[in-house]
């Protein structure tokens, strides 16, 4: 008989993979609501023709794309901020600004599954909408940083690293390059590590020509003085938009200093980010120990609300993918858990008690209490083993014997105290009590 296996790409979770991912959306829903972003969602099926357009050549060669019966050509969600641009573009004029959303959803791509990525994974965005100034730029980053230390990441382990597509285009612009095939040149920079300069500078003359050399000396040059070691901006050419440009990063930088998290900042011109719509600063965090491996991204992206739904709305945000900040956490041995711990399991002497003990179940969950009981007839020994898996604060035992006295026990599965208490209307609230305070000898 054959079995069945999931997609490639594709994961299961049992309960405790469940718990480990309910944890880390714990975590993210802690931080993005500390901070005042609320909470949205969207259809994972939506029009093909929301990517084809509004998402970089990467993502678009990615889709899960495919006819419904009804002839309309739909694709899985690759990501989610098209969908956050359309459903702010239907109610621009009745939305208080600046809106401050965040989501928590799955989103698909058909790539080569590898360690890291899947075709299937979960992704936490926050989107700061209606704010052009730096200010929300800051709060997005100051966001980042505090939903991976919510995760129980420290400093040290991960940084998060700027750019500015706005001030590339400047300089670019200004090296002589044409305003349309500057986001080609920069899918250039994108790659300036990996390449040798004889095959950047082959690159470079497609844009450039007989001024390639100096276009590449001074990328170069660019790139190593925008560092927090180089001096401010040495090579940047200093007409005055780029001057206004460079106020904003000074800017932006204090404000991060303010919010308290500079320590976890980096600036990075080689991040460019890939996708077409991005026009402001751009981030990245990357873990700083184990494989150095990008945890999340994002920036400012002011046009896409106009593409699409023809809003002029300025915005900002970031994507957060689950599998990689799980797997750092798991080589760090420091995996998140649901806290969803039960509260309470119920050892029922025999099936004579079973109706009373049926009975204290409803009243226990009622008052908010989590609880569980065997379904069937069980030895105590193997009651009090199951409520040791389960990972029960409490045992709470009605045998024949507690029944007779109109009692239970209360049994701490902690410190391993027990004592008896009356069956009364006031237990449920007893027994609260002692789930939140313990039993000490």
């Amino acid at each position: 008989m054959s079995t069945f296996q999931s997609l490639p790409g594709f994961r299961e979770f049992y309960p405790e993979d469940c718990a480990a991912r309910n944890g880390l959306f714990r975590a993210w829903r802690t931080a993005a609501r500390r901070q005042g972003f609320v909470e949205y969602d969207a259809p994972v099926l939506e029009p093909l023709e929301l990517y084809q357009e509004k998402s970089g050549e990467e993502i678009k060669s990615q889709l899960f794309e495919f006819e419904d019966k009804g002839g309309r050509k739909v694709a899985l969600r690759p990501e989610m901020t098209p969908s956050l641009a359309r459903l702010v573009a239907a109610k621009a004029g009745s939305l208080r600004k600046p809106l401050k959303w965040f989501s928590i959803g799955e989103m698909y791509r058909y790539e080569k599954p590898q360690k890291g990525r899947g075709r299937s994974f979960y992704q936490f965005n926050a989107d700061i909408l209606g704010e052009p100034g730096v200010g929300a730029d800051a709060e997005c980053i100051a966001l980042l940083v505090e939903a991976l230390k919510e995760c129980g990441l420290r400093e040290g382990e991960f940084e998060v690293r700027i750019s500015d597509r706005k001030l590339w285009f400047l300089f670019l612009a200004a090296l002589g390059a044409d305003k349309t095939k500057i986001p080609e040149v920069l899918a250039i920079v994108d790659k300036w590590d990996k390449d040798t300069s004889d095959v950047a500078k082959k690159k470079l003359e497609i844009y450039y020509g007989n001024k390639t050399e100096n276009a590449f000396q001074k990328i170069n040059a660019f790139l190593r003085n925008a560092g927090d070691t180089g001096e401010v901006w040495e090579s940047a050419v200093q007409d005055e938009e780029t001057k206004f440009r460079i106020g904003d990063w000074s800017e932006l930088e204090k404000k991060l200093e303010d919010l308290g998290v500079k320590s976890f900042i980096k600036r990075d011109l080689r991040i460019v980010r890939g996708l077409a719509y991005y026009t402001g600063f751009v981030f990245e965090a990357y873990q700083t120990v184990g494989t150095a491996r990008a945890l999340a991204g994002g920036g400012r992206y002011d046009d896409l609300l106009m593409k699409l739904g023809g809003v002029d709305m300025p915005a900002v945000g970031f994507g957060m993918g689950d599998m990689t900040v799980s797997d750092l956490l798991n080589e760090l041995k420091r995996p998140l858990t649901d806290e969803g711990k039960l509260a309470v399991y119920l050892v029922i002497g025999g099936e004579k008690e079973r109706p009373e003990a049926l009975k204290l179940v409803g009243q226990f969950r009622a008052a908010g209490l989590s609880v569980d009981y065997p379904l069937k007839e069980e030895r105590f020994g193997k009651q009090f083993k199951t409520a040791e898996q389960c990972g029960a604060r409490l045992a709470v035992i009605l045998g024949p014997d507690e029944a007779a006295a109109g009692q239970v026990k209360i049994k701490d599965m902690l410190s391993r105290v027990e004592v008896a208490v009356p069956n009364n209307p006031g237990l449920a609230a007893n027994v609260r009590e002692i789930v939140e305070k313990g039993l000490s000898a």
